[in-house]
């Protein structure tokens, strides 16, 4: 039986359990940079830095954590560095502090500490918090500036993608935030008026703290080596200086929050005794692939229809049918010419593997296959396909599906739509007065207007949705389940924020827009009357002035 999921309370005391453990050995640091520091006034200034950073650190880490004593303590240390570091007793305040931050740890570590603190998590409002529904490409972005409208246009552009933005001008409440709620990325500045370098240090003690990194990008004014030096440090993915171009950081933010896979690799297991097929099927999914299991040759064709799987692996000697023979059947179909096949075979005979392979298969593993060896060769063969199918059927600038994809791929849901008794919407989009883009603004701003589109239509649309690019400026969307007006609403929000998108070239900044026509399925049958009542909606809208949304007129006139 499955261990069930750790809740948010369950990750919660791991690290308060954690900080805890750290926090002797961070005291002990401490206490001996004070007294290194008061050694000289160069030795001082030098370290008043890094001693503020820890009190600062403690202050907000305990606050959140509930240990509420440590955090007064902290607080009552960084005030005295900050505001009267020349008081007569300072040298004894401090050394008293930190000497009853390590009271306070132990007490932390009895029954009754640990009691007192889980109160004061529990009071916490974390178990009510719901964290909003966001489609799959929408990330949660974390923005950290201390000048807000610096970033009013960055987060302006972030939000016409789809993601959730949420700006924090303090570290201490950001710190916080992340604790409660973890976000997909982060933008922070570096410096703040705790520190030169108070962002990223920031950064780094949630990372040392939660054991996870954060994908982090830093956006600051100052672009010296100690600034980015402690960027490269906190683990940050890039490093912007201001003024920023949205649609830069924004692209970074994309490539930064992407996944680092795609969705696992599906591998056929044809064996006639289970036992084996269980076996292989087992070391492949603890690799992490996914699997399906045929012991008999003639349920093939059947499953691979159903589980477009990304290899077959197959036994050679199997009665009826022949590992041969199922790779020769396969390979008759013109579909399945450049799927890879893998043969599985206890055939040690060097003569009889080459004759075996005449059909055409990638390789011949002899058992016991190494466990190594079965999932090395079956992920570069399968890899290999996938990026050769996706070279052909995805639009080299954008990464949509391209025209023949999308068309034969739109065939299909309808197909299924006809089955299920569904409908669909499609929508046409077509970027107004592209040409004078092109001519105005030179081919590298068009390219880059096209791709902003494409990556607007993926980060707001949902995965189940076809999207493609139909030739030039114009694209292809197929809205499932949803009917015309429906579509034209989603199209028309997507239509007003592409038209608040700044584009640079050189130092002149534009705007473009786009029109679209909508129609729908059943009305329309087909992918081709579907098309066309679409384009022709399209044609309305270029000739009623461009940049809007028209529903086919037939179904205009239905409402």
């Amino acid at each position: 039986m499955s261990k069930p999921a750790p809740s948010l309370h369950d990750k919660l005391n791991q690290l308060r359990e954690r900080f805890i453990e750290q926090l002797p050995s961070r005291l002990a640091q401490t206490a001996e940079l004070w007294q290194q520091s008061r050694t000289t006034s160069e030795e001082q200034a030098r370290l008043a830095p890094e001693l503020h950073r820890f009190f600062h650190s403690l202050k907000g880490t305990g606050r959140s954590l509930g240990f509420e004593r440590l955090a007064q303590l902290a607080d009552q240390a960084q005030e005295a560095l900050t505001t009267s570091p020349a008081r007569a007793d300072i040298d004894t305040f401090i050394s008293q502090l930190l000497l009853l931050m390590g009271h306070e740890q132990q007490h932390l570590r009895s029954h009754q500490g640990q009691q007192q603190a889980l109160a004061a998590v529990n009071s916490f409002e974390l178990s009510s918090q719901v964290e909003p529904l966001r489609n799959k490409r929408q990330r949660l972005i974390y923005l950290c500036d201390d000048e807000p409208e610096q970033v009013d246009q960055l987060i302006h552009h972030l939000r016409c993608f789809g993601h959730e933005v949420v700006q924090f001008i303090d570290t201490d409440t950001f710190f916080n935030a992340v604790l409660t709620r973890r976000p997909d990325a982060v933008i922070m500045d570096v410096q703040f008026p705790q520190g030169q370098t108070a962002g990223t240090e920031t950064l780094t003690s949630l990372n040392k703290l939660t054991g996870q990194p954060l994908p982090a990008i830093v956006l600051s004014a100052h672009s010296d080596f100690h600034s980015r030096l402690s960027a490269v440090r906190a683990g940050c993915g890039g490093y912007f200086t201001k003024p920023v171009k949205p649609l830069d950081l924004m692209l970074a933010v994309d490539e930064l929050t992407a996944p680092a896979a795609e969705e696992p690799l599906k591998v056929l297991v044809v064996d006639d005794e289970p036992e084996a097929a269980a076996y292989h099927a087992l070391l492949l999914e603890e690799s992490g692939m996914l699997t399906h299991q045929v012991h008999h040759p003639a349920d093939a064709l059947t499953v691979m229809e159903r589980f477009s799987p990304d290899l077959l692996l197959v036994d050679v000697y199997m009665p009826v049918c022949s590992g041969e023979e199922l790779a020769s059947i396969i390979r008759q179909q013109p579909e399945h010419l450049g799927l890879p096949i893998i043969y599985l075979s206890s055939e040690t005979d060097s003569q009889k593997q080459i004759s075996a392979m005449s059909a055409g298969v990638e390789a011949f593993l002899t058992k016991p296959v190494q466990p190594e060896e079965l999932v090395s060769a079956v992920q570069l063969r399968a890899e290999r396909l996938r990026l050769l199918r996706s070279l052909m059927t995805r639009d080299s600038m954008t990464g949509l599906y391209n025209h023949s994809t999308t068309t034969e791929l739109i065939n299909k849901n309808l197909a299924q739509a006809h089955r299920d008794n569904s409908q669909h919407a499609m929508a046409m989009i077509d970027i107004d007065h592209f040409k004078h883009v092109n001519d105005t603004h030179g081919h590298l701003a068009g390219d880059q207007v096209i791709i902003t589109l494409a990556r607007l239509l993926k980060s707001r649309l949902r995965l189940s949705d076809i999207i493609g690019r139909y030739g030039g400026e114009e694209f292809v969307v197929l809205l499932k389940g949803i009917n015309a007006e429906k579509a034209a609403t989603l199209i028309d929000s997507l239509r007003e924020d592409f038209a608040l998108i700044d584009f640079h070239t050189g130092e002149v900044r534009f705007r473009c827009t786009f029109s679209a026509g909508i129609s729908s399925f059943p009305s329309q049958p087909s992918t081709e009357p579907l098309r066309l009542s679409a384009d022709q909606a399209l044609y309305r809208a270029k000739h009623q002035g461009r940049n809007q949304v028209v529903i086919s007129p037939e179904l205009a006139d239905d409402r």
